[in-house]
């Protein structure tokens, strides 16, 4: 369709016009008709959540006492996964075990709404002895099928209540079709298993999917790092998500004193039939309810970053006020918008003062020079860990984390590699490192903060002793396990007190810091916008492989641009192939720019602006979905990546890659765009490979090949 008429061309300009003003009103109504048409209804005796896409029943408790859910489907079509009486939820306090089939006394229920265009219900329940109540909320969105769910606890008695193993969400599978033909997609639901499956902390999401049914589930769980329990038929006919077990590796607790109380992270699921297979729900209705509703730091920041340098690799810690110049200038020259700082600058971990020996003149006047190139300046700081010859630990002790023996601990690396204090966050540390952060941001010009080693678990200690807090004096946690979750949410508390006095703050919120490898979770997108996911070392083809293989594993669950990936450098051979690969996540390189023959640097900079223009054209940081017919990064196959405007399906851009395949050619289609619409496809350089209708280009598409075994490439996607 490259000759089409004239007539034809001018109706399509028309039709993305009048696309786009009727797709910003429909959403302005979806806005509206969320709070004018409630999504939970009852009487006396039932709760029914509906919004037009799923419904669920729940049987409040009148004669029985109660509180299970009866019915949980798609609102159209058939649903077999789940029996008629599902337990709703289960916890246990100062030992006891309490669920939806214990005995409860319904005290209210209210519409609650949320501000990401959440509808629902509040339902009150008092516990039979009168000692507390829980309330179970729920939250449905426009157009989706998701339910979201969390418990608040409210001590009503004279005694503490100390809470444990909180299964928020308790669902009861049909009888053998369910458990015997089910896939588990665990690992972000990137990777199929049989079940019994009990999740670990890489589970923030998982999917139960019957691919004779068509049927599944998607389970969602906010909790943060180590915390989050998620379980397939494990034990029991049952789908759980929530919070970890007593039993667990690292279990959480709760201690709710008189007249306190206490909420869960929330969870979501998701009931869908008439899908073939479960990456069809993993690519739309999840990357959906993630972007527009969730409510993440990236959906909210206004201006995504789009091209990242920073100076870990080759320099580690080497660094200087001159060297930091020099690197500035090669950086901006080559079109880099963001230039962060890495480890290097401090005078030791935990006062933060600045090397005076490689930074005489302070850092203030590094920032300015670095801005006045037109980037954006950034810093590595270790958020909870301080040097024993500090002066923050010399004075106040009594903040530091310490072990089972009550001897202050390191939680992040085998003591002897580096000196280290780990602080408890339930102690005055959070407010002390807050002060220290917020003089660099706010009196610096930060725009972008990296904070780094482990603060609750760590990667790198591979005994779960080695966690969490045992000090028995620090005022916010009584005991190990309750100050591992008070930790999480101390930092995340943090996070949101930096960006209330500086709103577009990008945070870089480390695997380290999150407490596992390459772990990223939605707890922290609620709190931070990025996580520094990977350290992936030397040049040529095998860290391509590497950096595509996290990005593709990690999204379309988490959003692509809050994914960090190092370390590709600058002046690699075939840096190319590392800037194709990046564009595919949040886009970032290392190195040394100073390095790049004048002619690197120019093609860098067209890299760098044509990223640019695609942000500001489609958006597409704030998408990525998986190429049709595309699968996992794999020696030997071709891979690949969409990032298309699923809202307004104007374009977008997509990635294609041979990895030693022995296919030079391979067709591509894409998929997300408006079916009557063309579409001009675009190589970087601007030659056009094609112009077809989104129909056509997810029918039929058009044919990448590559002579090199190892090669890339990218494609604007653009409506006309």
């Amino acid at each position: 369709m490259s000759g089409l008429p004239r007539t034809t061309v001018s109706y399509a300009r028309f039709y993305t016009t009048l696309r786009q003003y009727s797709i910003a009103f429909f959403l302005l109504c979806i806005a509206g008709n969320a709070y004018a048409q409630p999504f939970a209804t009852w009487n006396k005796s039932q709760l029914t959540l509906n919004n037009g896409q799923v419904e669920r029943v729940i049987e409040l408790p009148g004669d029985s006492a109660h509180f299970v859910t009866t019915l949980y489907k798609p609102v159209t079509g058939n649903y077999r996964y789940l029996k008629p009486v599902n337990t709703d939820f289960r916890f246990t306090i100062n030992g006891r075990e309490y669920s939806g089939l214990a005995h409860w006394k319904l005290t209210n229920i209210t519409r609650i709404t949320d501000k990401y265009q959440g509808d629902g219900s509040l339902v009150t329940l008092q516990s039979d002895d009168g000692s507390f109540e829980v309330s179970i909320q729920f939250l449905l969105y426009p157009n989706l099928p998701v339910v979201r769910k969390k418990l608040v606890f409210k001590n009503l008695g004279a005694q503490t209540l100390h809470l444990q193993s909180v299964d928020v969400e308790l669902l009861t599978v049909t009888d053998y079709w369910a458990t015997t033909f089910s896939w588990v997609c665990a690992d972000y639901g990137r990777r199929r298993l049989l079940p019994p499956y009990k999740g670990n902390m890489q589970d923030a999401l998982l999917i139960v999917h019957n691919a004779d049914w068509k049927e599944g589930m998607v389970i969602g769980n906010e909790a943060p790092g180590v915390l989050k329990h998620t379980s397939v038929f494990w034990q029991e006919p049952t789908l759980v998500s929530g919070l970890t077990h007593s039993n667990d590796r690292f279990p959480f607790a709760k201690f709710i004193a008189p007249g306190e109380t206490f909420a869960t992270p929330q969870v979501f699921t998701m009931v869908y039939n008439n899908h073939k297979d479960p990456d069809e729900i993993l690519n739309t209705a999840v990357p959906d309810f993630v972007r527009r509703h969730m409510g993440t730091r990236l959906s909210e920041l206004q201006q995504k970053p789009t091209f990242v340098y920073n100076t870990w690799e080759p320099f580690k810690t080497n660094l200087n006020e001159q060297l930091i110049r020099e690197l500035a200038k090669s950086a901006a020259a080559a079109g880099m918008k963001e230039f962060v700082i890495d480890d290097g600058w401090e005078d030791n971990l935990g006062d933060w003062g600045i090397d005076k020996s490689k930074f005489p003149n302070g850092l203030k006047p590094v920032f300015d020079y670095i801005k006045s190139l037109g980037m954006k300046p950034g810093l590595w700081v270790s958020v909870g860990s301080a040097s024993p010859q500090s002066k923050v630990y010399q004075q106040h002790p009594e903040w530091f984390v310490k072990d089972m023996n009550q001897q202050f601990a390191n939680l992040h690396i085998t003591e002897g590699t580096q000196q280290i204090r780990s602080a408890c966050f339930s102690t005055g540390w959070k407010d002390y490192i807050k002060g220290v952060l917020n003089k660099l941001s706010l009196e610096y010009g930060l725009e972008y903060l990296k904070l780094d080693f482990a603060v609750v678990t760590s990667p790198y200690q591979f005994h779960n002793i080695v966690s969490g807090c045992y000090a028995t004096d620090h005022p916010a946690h009584k005991d190990h396990d309750e100050s591992m979750y008070v930790n999480y949410e101390s930092v995340w508390q943090l996070f949101d007190e930096l960006h209330a006095a500086k709103p577009n703050l990008f945070i870089d919120c480390t695997f380290e810091t999150m407490g596992g490898l390459q772990l990223i979770d939605y707890a922290m997108l609620q709190h931070a916008e990025g996580n520094w996911l990977s350290n992936f070392n030397g040049p040529g083809e095998k860290i391509d492989l590497r950096i595509r293989n996290m990005a593709w594993w990690r999204s379309p669950a988490m959003p692509a641009t809050a994914l960090v990936i190092g370390n590709p450098q600058m002046q690699d051979t075939g840096w190319q192939l590392h800037l194709k690969s990046v564009a595919g996540a949040l886009p970032i390189m290392l190195g040394d720019p100073r390095k790049l023959s004048a002619t690197d640097i120019k093609l860098y900079r067209g890299y760098a602006d044509w990223l640019q223009l695609m942000e500001n054209r489609y958006g597409i940081m704030s998408y990525r979905q998986d190429l049709s017919g595309y699968d996992e990064p794999k020696e030997g196959n071709w891979d690949g990546f969409q990032r298309i405007n699923t809202d307004t399906k104007t374009g977008g851009i997509i990635g294609v890659f041979r990895h030693g395949s022995v296919e030079e050619k391979r067709r591509v289609t894409i998929y997300g765009l408006a079916s009557k619409m063309v579409y001009r496809v675009i190589k970087m350089d601007g030659i056009v490979v094609t112009t077809q209708t989104g129909a056509m280009l997810q029918a039929k598409g058009f044919e990448v090949g590559f002579q090199k075994l190892y090669d890339g490439v990218l494609f604007e996607v653009k409506g006309l």
